[in-house]
C-alpha cells in the first residue's frame, strides 16, 4: 500500500492551526434523523449532501462544530450522556446508546424510475437502504479514509464504537419451523408478514384485541417458529473498551445468522490477529493500543484498506478470505497498525456493507461520550 498525504500527515493532528482560528465558534445542532431501513432520506434531512443521522434526537447528539474545524470545514460532534441509551443492548438487560452518520441513505430519486410499489414493499421489508448510495458489495476492494479527535477528558472506561461498517441483512431470508432456511419471493415475504407480528428475528401470532378506545388491535402472541433474518455484529468497527482502543474485524459464514452465537473477540482479552471462532464466525482483534496512549487533542487519521471476504450464499463457505490493511496518522506520524493481514472479514449476506461513524455505545455502558469526527471518503480500488 501507498499512502500519499504528505500534507495530511504533517497537519492533520495541528488543533490550534489558521483554519480554526478563523472559523466562527460555536456548535449548530443538526436534528434531522431518518430509519435508512424503513424510510427515504428528504432533502431537508441530507447533510452536507453526503449523510443521513440515526440515532436519538437530543440536540446535543450531534452537530456541526465550527470550534473544532478540519480542512476548512466544521467537523461534526458526538455526545451521549448518562441517560442517552435508547436501544436494547446484545445480552438481556443490557442497553445502547447512538449518536450517528449513516453514509448509506436512499432518497425519492432512487425510486423514481421504478414502480411505486418497490418503495412501500421496501419500507415494509425494512431493505429502503438497498437501493441508495454508499454500498460496497461483499468479495470487493476498498480503500477509505476518516478522523476522529479525542479530547483529553474522554473516560478511559468507555466501551463505544466510534466507527463500523455495518452488514445489509435481508429479511426475505427467513427460517422455517422445521429448521429448513427459505428465501422468500418478496410477495411471499409480504403475505406472511400480514398474517403475524414481527419483532427483531422472530415472527409471533397475530392476536385481535380491543384498545382502551374500543379500537380492534393487534399484539404480538406466541411464537410461530418463524425466524427472520437480523444480521448480526458489524463485519468492521474501532472502538474503545476496557482500557483499550481497538480494530475488530466479524466474519460470519452462515446463510442465515445465528442471534443466538455470540462468538465476539473481547479487546482486553482476545490475542492481536488471534480468532475467536465458532463453527460458522469468526472475531478477530487486528489492532489494540491501550487508551491512555492513543493521541488526545488532535486529529487522528486512519487509512483503510480492505478486500472484503467473499462467501459461498447458501453453501456456507469461504469462496476467498479478506485482507486488512489500516495506517494511523497524527502529530506528522504515521504508524502501520495492521499490516495487509489475511483476515476473515464480512458477511455471508446477498449484498455488502456501508459505512457509519459516531458513538455507538454497547455493553451496558453508561459513561458520557463526546468527540469529534470529519473527513470520511471512500473509493473502490
Amino acid at each position: 500500500m501507498t499512502l500519499l498525504y504528505p500534507l495530511l500527515l504533517l497537519l492533520a493532528c495541528t488543533p490550534d492551526t489558521a483554519r480554526e482560528k478563523e472559523a466562527p465558534k460555536g456548535f449548530v445542532p443538526l436534528p434531522e434523523r431518518v430509519n435508512v431501513q424503513a424510510d427515504s432520506a428528504r432533502m431537508n434531512q441530507v447533510i452536507d449532501g453526503e449523510w443521513v443521522a440515526v440515532g436519538i434526537r437530543k440536540p446535543e447528539a450531534l452537530g456541526h462544530d465550527y470550534s473544532r474545524m478540519y480542512s476548512g470545514k466544521p467537523s461534526y460532534r458526538f455526545t451521549l450522556g448518562r441517560d442517552d441509551n435508547t436501544l436494547e443492548g446484545y445480552a438481556p438487560g443490557e442497553t445502547k446508546g447512538r449518536s450517528e452518520l449513516s453514509w448509506c441513505y436512499a432518497t425519492a430519486a432512487d425510486f423514481a424510475q421504478k414502480p411505486a410499489n418497490v418503495y412501500t414493499d421496501a419500507q415494509r421489508m425494512k431493505t429502503v437502504y438497498h437501493h441508495g448510495k454508499g454500498i460496497c458489495p461483499q468479495g470487493t476492494s476498498w480503500s477509505y479514509t476518516f478522523s476522529v479527535y479525542i479530547p483529553s477528558e474522554l473516560a478511559g472506561d468507555i466501551s463505544t464504537i466510534f466507527a463500523q461498517w455495518h452488514g445489509m441483512p435481508d429479511r426475505t431470508l427467513v427460517t422455517a419451523p422445521d429448521g429448513r432456511v427459505i428465501k422468500l419471493p418478496t410477495e411471499e415475504f409480504l403475505a406472511m408478514q400480514d398474517t403475524v407480528i414481527i419483532k427483531k428475528d422472530t415472527a409471533y401470532e397475530r392476536v385481535e384485541y380491543t384498545d382502551k378506545n374500543g379500537n380492534k388491535a393487534w399484539k404480538a402472541g406466541a411464537p410461530t417458529g418463524w425466524k427472520i433474518e437480523q444480521g448480526g455484529y458489524p463485519p468492521l468497527a474501532f472502538g474503545f473498551s476496557g482500557g483499550w482502543f481497538y480494530i475488530k474485524a466479524n466474519s460470519d459464514r452462515r446463510w442465515f445468522t445465528d442471534k443466538t452465537d455470540r462468538c465476539n473477540a473481547n479487546p482486553a482479552k482476545a490475542g492481536v490477529m488471534q480468532p475467536v471462532t465458532s463453527e460458522f464466525k469468526a472475531s478477530t482483534i487486528a489492532a489494540r493500543m491501550p487508551f491512555s496512549e492513543f493521541p488526545k487533542e488532535c486529529w487522528v487519521t486512519f487509512t483503510v484498506e480492505i478486500d472484503w471476504t467473499q462467501y459461498g450464499g447458501q453453501a456456507e463457505t469461504v469462496v476467498r478470505p479478506g485482507r486488512l490493511d489500516v495506517w494511523m496518522a497524527y502529530s506528522g506520524l504515521t504508524r502501520h497498525i495492521v499490516d495487509n493481514e489475511q483476515i476473515l472479514i464480512g458477511r455471508n449476506d446477498e449484498d455488502g456493507y456501508y459505512f457509519k461513524f459516531g458513538i455507538y455505545r454497547v455493553g451496558d455502558s453508561t459513561e458520557p461520550v463526546s468527540y469529534n469526527l470529519a473527513g470520511y471518503s471512500q473509493r473502490q480500488r
